[in-house]
């Protein structure tokens, strides 16, 4: 669990969320995990002892509907509410803060991770512009029309469309069932962004 929620500070922020509206477990779950823009999502076993808790000491009333349990604060629970809300106003801020934290550290691995892939891109290109200039080129065509250098031109295609086509998928994919976060985003962004510079310093070195 984050070290924002200090002892207590998860079931004051289940109280919350039962405020605004009734929720089944799993939407407690999915809330918390939008919450902290995916990088963070409490298991079951963490969520439903403290709802058992709350339910209690009489904060949390429930209501089955079919094989569902949803959960709603009772007038108890507001009033516990009420009485800390400065409290769970800190709880915000740290949230805010550490999701903050998580994506500077991610941008942070990004970036490094890209300085690696734009030596390899470097060398790969280097190495296709030494072959490409070995290679016999056709009559009256100029060397980057040769056969070896078509091949490697369509390689190159290939690989960018393989991976356009890889990447919609598992967004679409996890699209279906979660929403994309802020985070999954700016890291989308940030990897594009990196990808694209070192690919045209690349070819134009």
């Amino acid at each position: 669990m984050p070290p924002v929620f200090a002892h207590g500070a998860l079931r004051l922020y289940l109280l919350a969320l039962l405020e605004a509206a009734p929720k089944h477990g799993y939407e407690l779950i999915k809330a918390l995990g939008d919450r902290f823009g995916g990088t963070y999502s409490p298991s079951a076993g963490t969520i439903y002892p403290r709802l058992a808790k709350l339910e209690e000491e009489g904060l949390v009333a429930t209501e089955t509907e079919g094989r569902r349990t949803k959960y709603l604060i009772t007038d108890a629970g507001r009033a516990e509410l009420d009485r800390r809300r400065q409290e769970l106003a800190d709880v915000e801020d740290n949230i805010s803060a550490s999701v903050r934290r998580l994506a500077d550290d991610l941008r942070a691995d990004i970036r490094s991770n890209m300085q690696g892939l734009r030596a390899d891109l470097a060398a790969t290109a280097e190495a296709a512009r030494s072959s490409a200039r070995t290679a016999t080129a056709a009559p009256g065509r100029p060397s980057g029309y040769s056969p070896e250098g078509q091949r490697i031109l369509k390689e190159a295609e290939l690989m960018v469309q393989s991976f356009r086509d890889d990447v919609r998928v598992e967004l679409r994919k996890h699209g279906a069932s979660h929403p994309i976060s802020p985070v999954t985003l700016e890291t989308v962004r940030t990897v594009l962004d990196q990808a694209r510079v070192a690919i045209r310093n690349s070819l134009r070195g």
